[in-house]
């Protein structure tokens, strides 16, 4: 049966991380994972944790100057001063709050040569200032219609950067959103590369809601999953179609019930 963590910034946009912490517990999942929690003091985000005995999985690296122009930096030949300023703030909140996973985020960089070049000489940075502290890096292949232009979108592409970096704490963040917009094949997708994955998200495509309708059949897909030994949590990063709460009719069908 599947764990399911919580994407806090997309259920409840807007609300204190610490607050979004205990809505997740009463939700009823196993544990968080977060996009930018840098403007929450990390001892506030660890009692809240401490509080209700979840367990943060992972945050990204900064989206740069630009914000969703840039969509990260980390592949911007140039920018590479300002990349390694974020993964080594993103390495030290992680540290601070107990995550397992930093999402080094690339940036929409059209995908060229010298961008990768760039990318996998930051990724090496980055994976050795995380296995440091015992933290794995992960990297996101990202549809081209929410970001176009993103460096990586394709899940074989990821998987030539990991392999070339060379490093063992370099993991794949396989959406399965992005890459059914992008791919499809899922099931046999996440077989392939199994090995190589650190963590996975879902949500419905193509309207990026609760993953109870839509074209991808999530119980399969997840009873698929499990059955290859998946043994990590599976991520919630969607955008309710009303409130968190009560779009959670998915993951009860799961067998997660919500704290009375």
């Amino acid at each position: 049966m599947p764990r399911f963590s919580a994407s806090l910034q997309f259920l409840w946009p807007g609300r204190p991380l610490p607050d979004a912490i205990r809505s997740a517990k009463a939700a009823g999942f196993d544990a968080v994972e977060c996009h930018f929690p840098y403007e929450f003091p990390a001892e506030d985000v660890n009692a809240a944790l401490a509080e209700t005995g979840l367990r943060m999985l992972g945050l990204n690296t900064q989206l740069g100057v630009n914000g969703q122009d840039d969509f990260g930096v980390a592949a911007m030949p140039g920018r590479e001063e300002e990349a390694r300023g974020y993964i080594d703030e993103a390495v030290a909140y992680a540290v601070a709050v107990g995550a397992g996973n930093v999402n080094v985020v690339a940036g929409k960089t059209g995908g060229t040569e010298q961008a990768e070049a760039v990318f996998r000489g930051n990724l090496a940075y980055a994976c050795d200032l995380a296995a440091r502290h015992g933290k794995t890096v992960v990297i996101e292949p990202i549809n081209q219609r929410d970001a176009p232009r993103y460096h990586m979108s394709l899940v074989e592409d990821g998987i030539a950067t990991i392999e070339a970096v060379g490093a063992a704490n370099l993991k794949l963040l396989f959406d399965c959103y992005h890459t059914q917009i992008m791919q499809g094949d899922l099931t046999e997708r996440l077989r392939a590369v199994l090995p190589h994955v650190g963590h996975v998200q879902i949500a419905a495509v193509p309207d990026r809601g609760e993953p109870d309708q839509g074209e991808v059949n999530y119980p399969y897909l997840l009873a698929a999953l499990d059955a290859m030994g998946w043994d990590g949590h599976v991520g919630a990063e969607y955008r309710p179609r009303s409130t968190a709460e009560d779009g959670l009719g998915w993951m009860r069908a799961y067998g997660s019930q919500p704290s009375t």
